[in-house]
């Protein structure tokens, strides 16, 4: 067998994208917090134990990369924006559209400028550190910044924005402040590692505006640049030994989706000019196209190949997901490669449609697809 690199931060060869499925004591203790049933100390208490709980099985399982399964957060990425200063969270009529399904109606919306001053995900990160082994590696998710930019210009956010930032120049100077005081907090707290998640991307590649009307080309060509251009300037303020790597997605809600399209049309810039390590890239379905646009990933990335959904129970192939990453490394090499989940099990409190028996099967199944292709010491 060929002698691949050591990998000794995410993304090891098998890795997860962060959200796991909550215990539905945590589900209910936050309905009854929401309520003004129990106290948020109380709440606390238990997402503290459940998390405790969940790092042990991470590692028990033999996973290298640790997170706190996103168990504190309603939402992968509102708890984020909502801990900004100068965001607040807002109730509008309704969620985002998946297919049969609709999210949460709720946004983030600017009600003064914005800073990242005492995020309380740090706090999130320092408690998952310090209950996890120094051999591991716990990796911080946070949404990307042209997550938080795609927002907070949805149109029922557009007008209270720019009554803010009349200038977009002057928005984008404060999203890329704010975000890399959160960075940095994170990294002065021990964190080496950050994952950017952005739906961002496969909207672009759908095709498609959140009201299902259709992009047109210089539209599409307008938004690459913009959501490249505000990911890149945060990146380049980043400490120079803190990795950032990125997941892009397709939506991931009770096992439902609301884009579909290849890379295709967002392969440049996304992967030959985003500076981001690593990419951990939905291919579970047909929906994820071919992997051709890996051609352009520039050569000092790394490709997480999301092979193993996590939308439905059924347990994939070996075989199958085996000839899939040899399909890949002809775009990619092999050394270059890894593989993962196509997205977390869990990106909103409410999880897609498994058990966490099946959630651990399909961790356990990656770990063996891993070690067969790339050694026992993948």
């Amino acid at each position: 067998m060929p002698k691949f690199t050591q990998l000794k931060q995410s993304p090891f060869r098998y890795d997860h994208v962060g959200s796991f499925l909550r215990p539905q004591e945590l589900i209910d203790a936050r309905a009854k917090f929401e309520n003004e049933e129990i106290e948020y100390s109380e709440l606390k208490t238990l997402e503290d134990q459940a998390i405790i709980d969940l790092i042990k099985k991470e590692e028990a399982l033999g996973l290298k990369t640790i997170t706190d399964g996103e168990f504190r957060r309603k939402s992968w990425h509102f708890d984020f924006f909502w801990g900004l200063n100068g965001v607040d969270r807002v109730e509008v009529e309704a969620g985002t559209q998946f297919s049969g399904e609709q999210v949460f109606a709720v946004t983030s919306r600017i009600v003064d400028k914005i800073n990242g001053d005492n995020h309380p995900f740090v706090n999130h990160f320092k408690f998952t550190q310090a209950h996890a082994s120094d051999h591991v590696d716990v990796k911080q998710t946070i949404p990307a910044p042209a997550q938080f930019l795609q927002e907070v210009l949805r149109d029922f956010n557009k007008e209270y924005t720019q009554g803010i930032y009349s200038q977009l120049d002057d928005l984008l100077a404060d999203i890329t402040q704010a975000y890399s005081q959160v960075i940095e907090d994170l990294y002065q707290a021990g964190c080496r590692t950050i994952q950017f998640d952005d739906c961002t991307w496969g909207r672009l590649a759908g095709g498609k505006d959140y009201d299902g009307s259709e992009y047109s080309q210089g539209k599409i060509e307008e938004l690459k640049a913009l959501y490249a251009r505000v990911n890149n300037a945060v990146i380049a303020n980043k400490p120079s030994d803190l990795r950032i790597n990125t997941h892009i997605c397709r939506g991931n809600f009770r096992s439902t989706w609301f884009a579909s399209g290849g890379y295709d049309t967002v392969q440049s810039p996304l992967f030959d000019q985003e500076n981001v390590h690593a990419y951990f890239l939905e291919y579970d379905s047909e929906r994820a196209g071919t992997f051709e646009p890996l051609k352009t990933v520039s050569d000092d990335k790394h490709v997480v190949l999301g092979l193993v959904t996590t939308k439905s129970a059924e347990l994939e192939s070996k075989d199958d997901l085996i000839a899939r990453i040899k399909e890949a490394s002809q775009y990619v090499p092999l050394d270059r490669l890894s593989i993962s989940p196509q997205c977390g099990f869990s990106s909103n409190e409410i999880g897609n449609k498994i058990s966490e028996e099946d959630q651990w099967k399909k961790i356990k199944l990656l770990i063996e697809v891993a070690k067969e292709v790339w050694g026992e010491d993948a």
